[in-house]
């Protein structure tokens, strides 16, 4: 990565020249293209027999795999409470190996008590921040959904959101939620023509959009000064500790 040529001034008292970097259009737009279908991982929160939120995250599965992606789906029956079980149990290995195998992630969470479930949020909790080295969630896409049983709310995507800035994710302008969800459905689980439908295939197009433009780039877009400059010093005590 190419360094900034940036010197010490009084405009800049405080800037660390040598973790100061300038974006590189080269980093955002490599030579070299990834031509593999996009990984998209999918989630939902509610182990109901009749799942609202599962039934929207098939049919998002349906749409994802006719634009050209590769899916996978978690259920999430049988895994434990966070911090209840070791991270060893197969099915917290489960969720955290597709989860770096992901590129991008769909979360889709019925609304309760005016927010996300808990059965979303403790599988969003069982995948951590950073693993050795590797951060299982920065720098990936990702699009967030909603079922509700009444009017239209958006506390339950809002509150995705947050969760996904927090997980430095890539997530997308477009959104669905499912207002009275249990009319939005057949008796196979299909979901009818309507324009909540519409707005799923939107976000579906936008996310693998989003996918193919951001992959390749991913380090570069979430490369940080203030982490450089830690790193940086982190070495330097390393150095200077060697040397005593």
């Amino acid at each position: 990565m190419r360094k900034a040529s940036v010197s010490p001034s009084p405009e800049l008292p405080n800037l660390d020249a040598e973790a100061f970097r300038l974006p590189d259009p080269r980093h955002l737009w490599p030579a070299e293209r990834s031509t593999h279908a996009p990984r998209i991982l999918l989630l939902y929160g509610s182990v109901r027999e009749r799942s609202y939120s599962r039934l929207l995250t098939e049919e998002a599965e349906r749409l994802l795999r006719a634009l050209g992606a590769q899916t996978r789906v978690f259920d999430p029956r049988g895994l434990p409470l966070p911090d209840s079980e070791p991270e060893d149990h197969p099915k917290v290995q489960e969720l955290r190996a597709l989860a770096q195998w992901s590129e991008g992630m769909v979360w889709c969470s019925p609304e309760r008590h005016g927010a996300m479930t808990g059965i979303m949020k403790a599988q969003l909790d069982w995948i951590p921040l950073s693993v050795g080295s590797v951060r299982p969630t920065q720098g990936k896409t990702l699009a967030v959904m909603e079922v509700s049983g009444g009017s239209q709310s958006f506390n339950a995507v809002n509150q995705l959101r947050v969760l996904g800035r927090w997980m430095r994710m890539i997530t997308i302008p477009n959104q669905s939620s499912v207002a009275k969800a249990y009319l939005e459905f057949d008796e196979a689980g299909r979901m009818k023509p309507s324009p909540y439908y519409e707005r799923v295939v939107d976000v579906m197009e936008e996310l693998v959009k989003f996918t193919l433009l951001t992959r390749d780039c991913a380090g570069h877009l979430v490369d940080r000064y203030s982490e450089r400059r830690e790193s940086a010093e982190a070495l330097s005590r390393r150095v200077n500790l060697r040397s005593i």
